[in-house]
């Protein structure tokens, strides 16, 4: 049920309506860049932008609210929000004992289970808040009020905590890994100039310099999308993909494995197997280019009908972003040195350290980052046309 309805929210469609969201923003992103790049070099945190810019993206399309970034009014709701997602986080990433040694489960070792169980209380007040707000204004453009117009003709089906364990999923599951991802590519780039050089060379000749890389233009881009190939192989944010269970006794790898098993896949290790890859643990976008997908050796969405139903939005997400960073900034390493790409485990594989980069806006990139309505118009644009 719900992948069916996950499915339903991340249809083409659904994505293609809630675009603009997404462009805005990415520029304003870009925007915040280039105020603090716009007289030479200036070393940023990316880390952080990255994580306002995925929770906004999907919030946005979610309820249509904004909770992070500098320009975001701090309210008591937006606090309590952001404070209970990273609860979440945190807690993701603790150990239970009692799932290892079901001995101890009486005993709640650490409290872990009592802070589960009040953080969940916490969260179902904030989905509930958000389902009877959007209840009472119901012209949103908002996939809770979608899944609101499915509950009136499928009652059954979409229940309340249906909705809510939908929002819930696109919550955690669609902004750090997200965001995550977009650390890893950035990282990347920035040890690997002469693939940023081609790239800009690509959205240069296929974008030009008259408007910001957009959604529509991301085929018309077969190398940044390599690019993010390369870097979802190399570096899966959920290395072991999700968890499954064995609906049925079957046999795996000479292993005899009974119904109800719990089995995990280990993608960070097919994603670097020599019999599958040529020099599998280099950095080349360029395998990916014509390069025909076989199955089972690039799967860092998993694969089949329990593959993550966000990706389309992923690769969107991740192709604006990188596009609009390579094309409008030009970056170099801090102090010239490789970025390093150690990794841990938390609830997601990323990098010990938040990326810090050098950045600076290209010159031609002001004028068009400056123009206020979105990628279209200019701020001298007569407000009168804006009307229709």
């Amino acid at each position: 049920m719900a992948i069916t309805g996950a499915s339903e929210i991340f249809s083409s469609s659904r994505l293609n309506s809630s675009s603009g969201i997404r462009r805005d923003e990415i520029k304003q992103l870009a925007r915040r860049l280039q105020q603090v790049s716009r007289n030479g070099f200036s070393k940023v945190e990316l880390r952080s932008m990255f994580t306002d810019l995925t929770f906004n993206i999907v919030m946005r399309m979610i309820a249509g609210k904004r909770y992070y970034g500098e320009d975001v009014n701090l309210t008591e709701e937006a606090n309590t929000f952001k404070e209970t997602m990273k609860e979440y986080a945190d807690l993701g990433g603790l150990t239970n004992l009692a799932d290892v040694f079901p001995i101890i489960q009486c005993v709640d070792y650490n409290g872990f289970v009592r802070k589960c169980v009040g953080l969940g209380k916490r969260m179902d007040l904030i989905l509930q808040g958000l389902i009877d707000e959007h209840r009472r204004d119901k012209d949103r453009n908002t996939m809770i009020n979608h899944l609101l117009t499915l509950q009136d003709s499928q009652p059954e089906y979409y229940t309340e905590d249906i909705i809510k364990g939908l929002v819930l999923i696109m919550l955690l599951a669609g902004t750090r890994t997200l965001s995550t991802s977009l650390e890893w590519a950035v990282c990347n780039l920035m040890n690997h100039p002469a693939v940023v050089k081609k790239a800009r060379e690509e959205l240069d000749s296929q974008i030009g310099r008259d408007h910001l890389v957009e959604e529509s233009d991301i085929l018309k881009l077969p190398f940044l999308q390599s690019i993010i190939l390369e870097s979802s192989r190399l570096y899966p944010v959920n290395p072991l993909l999700a968890p499954h269970l064995s609906s049925a006794d079957c046999t795996i790898g000479g292993y005899d494995v009974p119904a109800g098993t719990i089995l995990f896949a280990n993608a960070w290790a097919i994603h670097r197997d020599p019999t599958l890859w040529t020099d599998p643990t280099s950095f080349k976008p360029e395998r990916f280019e014509n390069w025909k997908s076989e199955a089972y050796t690039h799967m860092p969405f998993g694969m089949g009908r329990r593959a993550c139903p966000g990706e389309g939005l992923a690769q969107r997400v991740m192709a604006v972003t990188l596009g609009s960073f390579i094309q409008c900034f030009e970056w170099e390493k801090v102090d010239g040195k490789n970025i390093d790409m150690a990794e841990k485990m938390h609830t997601l594989m990323c990098r010990v350290e938040p990326i810090e980069a050098m950045c600076r806006v290209r010159p031609h990139m002001v004028d068009l980052l400056s123009w206020k309505f979105g990628f279209g118009f200019p701020k001298c644009f007569p407000n009168c046309f804006l009307k229709y």
